[in-house]
Formats: C-alpha cells, sequence, structure tokens
C-alpha cells in the first residue's frame, strides 16, 4: 500500500510534467496542438484534456471536486480554447497537491465505491488503487503526449522522477 507521502510526492511530479507540456505545446501553433496525430485522443490538445477530465473524474470521487462538464466520449474536447485548457490545468494541478498534502494516516485505507460510466456498474476498490490509478494515467497519457510534442518539434523536459528538482535536493 502506498502512503500519503507517495501521493503527495506524485502530486508535485504530476505538476511539474504538466508544467513542461504545457510550455512545450505552447511553442506550437494551435493548429499543430490540434492536429490529428493518430493517438488515441487524436491530438496533443484532446489527450491533455482527456487527462484534465480523467484528474477531474477521479478527484470527484476521491475530494469534493464537481465532476466534469462532458462526458467521456467528450473528453478530448473538454476545452477549445488553449488559454482556458491551460489555466484549468495548472487549478486542477494546485488543487491536487492541496488534496495529497492534507492526506491523513489513514486517508488512502479502505474501499472506494463509485459508479462506473464506462463500466455501466457500480465499482469497488481499494482507495490506494484508485490513487495510484489516478498518477498511473497521467504519466501513461503525458507518455503519449511527449512523443506527439517531440515528433511536433517542440521540446518538453525530462521525464524521469529522480530528475525532479525536488527529488534532486531531498536527502536520502
Amino acid at each position: 500500500m502506498i502512503d500519503a507521502g507517495h501521493a503527495r510526492l506524485m502530486a508535485r511530479y504530476n505538476q511539474w510534467q504538466n508544467t513542461s507540456l504545457f510550455t512545450a505545446a505552447a511553442s506550437l501553433p494551435d493548429a499543430a496542438r490540434k492536429a490529428d496525430r493518430g493517438a488515441f485522443f487524436k491530438s496533443i490538445h484532446g489527450t491533455l484534456c482527456r487527462i484534465l477530465w480523467a484528474d477531474q473524474i477521479w478527484m470527484s470521487r476521491l475530494s469534493d471536486w464537481e465532476m466534469p462538464t462532458v462526458p467521456q466520449s467528450g473528453s478530448a474536447q473538454l476545452f477549445e480554447a488553449w488559454d482556458a485548457l491551460s489555466a484549468a490545468r495548472a487549478e486542477a494541478d494546485r488543487r491536487i497537491i492541496a488534496w495529497a498534502g492534507a492526506l491523513g494516516p489513514g486517508d488512502l485505507a479502505g474501499q472506494l465505491v463509485w459508479y462506473s460510466g464506462a463500466l455501466k456498474r457500480d465499482v469497488a476498490a481499494p482507495r490506494w488503487v484508485c490513487v495510484t490509478h489516478v498518477f498511473n494515467h497521467q504519466t501513461h497519457h503525458r507518455g503519449q503526449i511527449h512523443a506527439l510534442l517531440t515528433a511536433a518539434g517542440a521540446r518538453p523536459d525530462d521525464t524521469d522522477l529522480f530528475m525532479m528538482p525536488e527529488a534532486l535536493a531531498a536527502e536520502t
């Protein structure tokens, strides 16, 4: 089982990586960000929207967030405008860090029960597994975006966790 410290580390990693990807993506014209590049969610923009949508749905289950305003089928179109997507991502990252920072020793124990729109039924899973999934899902799709950005000529930062500036400065 993970602990609250792991969730806090991953929340900071999430913010660090999202900042890198959004900075790299901002160097491209809007049409390049929205071009269909053959990815599951088609474009850089669409995949960034999907990550944010998934964060919103999971945090509505794990915390007090509102559910996304669009269904899963529309997750890649969560935001049309780049500036709105960028601002929403930055705010979500701040909120995820605050949520992780407030986790207590027993907050990752027990079961999380929710209705899964994808499975069309109620689901139960250990809370710590769900939190692990949130960060794993982000990392999975950010890897796709990193590849799409690189192919488009943008230069996102390294993705290795140990290279995160605060991780390099941490005591061993």
